[in-house]
């Protein structure tokens, strides 16, 4: 099978890894791709929001599948324009996107489906937004309705900033604070059948001890020691299947993969959001983990043929990967610095360590950075202490001047392992 990734960052570094080390698949392209990508897949020039372009390209190319990444090209109906070229597509079409593209359609999605959520009002105008924040008072909870790359959202006490981050939004979901820990689960289907894979938590907060401001993700980690057993038999009896029921009722089915994002509250499990992809960084270790090839499961979705798949395999290791950003992110990142350190930390920590490139790029010198997030340095071992202590042994060899890193990642869920 020949396949097309599309995208360029450490989610789709990942994929482009468990597919190069498919059996099945014979030739691996991604586009645009990184410096780390090039090393797995053979990259391509493309306008990742042009459909016609990429539909284009996978044609040039022969692919026999088109995986898209991020969730921009999956709202902008790229998937749409691969399928109607005759090439199966992983990933849902622009209609059905919303579900991440618009947080209040998610919602009337989620009413709709009797799915478990916190309390929100949509809110337009000054009035609307004062009204809301007064009736759930503080700790505020502010979304952007549409796509804002993982930082559209501000938790806090402070009603000025709560009033300032409604009023920068064109139109502003506002809800109620859900209580106890965050749990990432992803759900591969085909519109029809849904196939979880396992749980994984991530670290929004830029700053150790959950400090700072909101990012795309600062690292996660997978398993989770602490979590009820019965936590993804749950969540997919009362929020997944329902949900692409609910989409496949209403004339949009849902295909790809499908991000529920949860909090385990004191009243039980509650939906804080939905993804219509892969995300980033849970990805890098929930694939660390995942022993069944990729390909398959991915054409599976594509195709309508979920349900004839054998169940999945995983590995009982445990992985962890944590985020090397550059100086200043989350604000505007200094990029175009020289990364140092990835050739020992291939020699010396492979095959139980290995870093997945975020925003890097490599013209003939040294791979540089090239955005926010620049790096996911994933490790795997027997537990989540050793996972950690083999991803931050690799982080200590990468040198890259002015970048920061959270440096508790996943050491509470080991501590109590």
């Amino acid at each position: 099978m020949k396949v097309l990734v599309i995208g360029g960052g450490a989610r789709e570094h990942a994929l482009c890894r468990s597919l190069s080390l498919d059996p099945d698949v014979t030739a691996l392209y991604c586009a645009p791709g990184n410096a780390g990508i090039a090393e797995v897949a053979e990259l391509h020039a493309v306008d990742a929001l042009d459909g016609a372009a990429v539909a284009a390209l996978a044609t040039r190319l022969g692919a026999e599948l088109v995986v898209v990444g991020p969730e921009a090209p999956l709202v902008a109906g790229v998937a749409d324009a691969v399928r109607a070229a005759g090439i199966p597509c992983f990933g849902p079409s622009g209609e059905a996107a919303q579900l991440e593209g618009s947080k209040a359609f998610a919602k009337d999605v989620m009413a709709g489906a009797g799915v478990p959520t916190a309390r929100s009002y949509v809110c337009a105008t000054p009035e609307e937004i004062e009204e809301a924040l007064d009736a759930f008072g503080a700790p505020y909870v502010v979304k952007d309705d549409g796509l804002a790359a993982g930082k559209g959202v501000v938790v806090t006490d402070d009603l000025d900033a709560a009033r300032t981050h409604a009023g920068a939004c064109d139109r502003v979901v506002i809800e109620e604070f859900l209580d106890g820990p965050e749990v990432s689960l992803f759900a591969i289907t085909d519109g029809t059948t849904v196939v979880p894979l396992q749980p994984a938590q991530d670290f929004k907060r830029a700053l150790d001890g959950d400090e700072g401001p909101n990012t795309g993700g600062m690292g996660a980690y997978s398993p989770l020691p602490w979590a009820d057993p019965k936590l993804v038999e749950e969540v997919m009896e009362t929020v997944l299947q329902p949900t692409v029921d609910e989409m496949r009722r209403r004339g949009t089915p849902f295909s790809g993969l499908l991000y529920a994002g949860l909090a385990i509250t004191s009243r039980g499990v509650r939906v804080i959001e939905f993804n219509a992809r892969f995300g980033d960084p849970e990805t890098q270790v929930v694939l660390a983990r995942l022993k069944t090839p990729l390909a398959g499961v991915l054409l599976a979705s594509a195709n309508g043929t979920l349900a004839d798949l054998e169940p999945l395999r995983w590995s009982d290791e445990a992985a962890v990967t944590v985020v090397v950003a550059s100086y200043n992110y989350p604000d505007t990142p200094r990029t175009g610095d020289p990364i140092t350190g990835l050739d020992e930390v291939a020699a010396e920590d492979a095959p139980h360590a290995y870093v997945l490139h975020a925003g890097t790029r490599h013209e003939g010198g040294p791979v540089v950075s090239a955005g926010g997030r620049v790096l996911s340095v994933t490790a795997i071992g027997s537990g989540l202490t050793e996972a950690r202590e083999r991803a931050y042994a690799a982080v200590a060899r990468i040198g890259l001047e002015g970048s920061q890193h959270r440096t508790d990642i996943a050491a509470k869920a080991a501590a109590e392992a």
